[in-house]
């Protein structure tokens, strides 16, 4: 089992910048990649960012790429999202996710953004 829990999420005006922080404990050594996904209400839940654990190399969504920045601290066994430029679209409720075998197996609760005009 891998736990995850994530933190950082707020208000913040547009153009504004926000990091989330997401913390896995448990099996960790079990981890291939960490990502972020986001939904908004009414909205289905969308891939924003993706980063493999050992080698570093990261994936984005359109959307947010040039924006938005994913990193990892290995020995804090915590992924980060650094959110800049932010615009009213990015209000969403962002998951941290923990990859294994090619699924995206184990979520964390959710943290909230709200990007205000």
């Amino acid at each position: 089992q891998v736990q995850l829990v994530e933190s950082g999420g707020g208000l913040v005006q547009a153009g504004g910048s926000l990091r989330l922080s997401c913390a896995a404990s448990g099996r960790t050594f079990s981890i291939d990649s960490m990502g972020w996904f986001r939904q908004a209400p009414g909205k289905e839940r969308e891939f924003v960012a993706r980063i493999i654990w050992s080698g570093g190399r990261t994936y984005a969504a359109d959307s947010v790429k040039g924006r938005f920045t994913i990193s990892r601290d290995i020995a804090k066994n915590t992924v980060y999202l650094q959110m800049n430029n932010l615009k009213p679209e990015d209000t969403s409720l962002y998951y941290c996710t923990a990859q294994i075998q090619s699924s995206w197996s184990y979520w964390g609760q959710g943290t909230q953004v709200t990007v205000s005009s």
